[in-house]
């Protein structure tokens, strides 16, 4: 079953935004994501990552510029079952941007 979500911005006083897209533990079989930039002027950058207690971090994407009206998809596999790995999106703010993201996990 696919997995919708509408993350918009930091807040002010936030220079970023980290959302837990999915949770260890979920149990949710991940095929692909796809991220769409939707505000309306400015780009987005943003990391995705998973994460594990004890492991650490590790990143699918880091530090990616995704351009005004921009989507991308991008096809991966993990483990999400009990006391294994999370999925994050990180959404870095600057004085030009106000990052607004659609997701879709399938």
């Amino acid at each position: 079953m696919a997995k919708y979500f509408n993350i918009t911005g930091a807040s002010s006083a936030a220079a970023e935004l980290t959302r837990e897209l999915l949770a260890p533990g979920d149990g949710v079989r991940v095929s692909s994501i796809s991220l769409t930039n939707v505000h309306a002027d400015t780009k987005c950058t943003m990391d995705l990552y998973i994460e594990k207690s004890l492991s650490g971090k590790f990143y699918i994407l880091k530090s990616v510029e995704l351009p005004i009206g921009v989507t991308l998809v991008h096809d991966f596999t993990f483990d999400n079952s009990t006391d294994q790995y999370g999925l994050y999106l990180k959404l870095t703010k600057s004085a030009s941007e106000t990052p607004s993201v659609d997701v879709i996990i399938k």
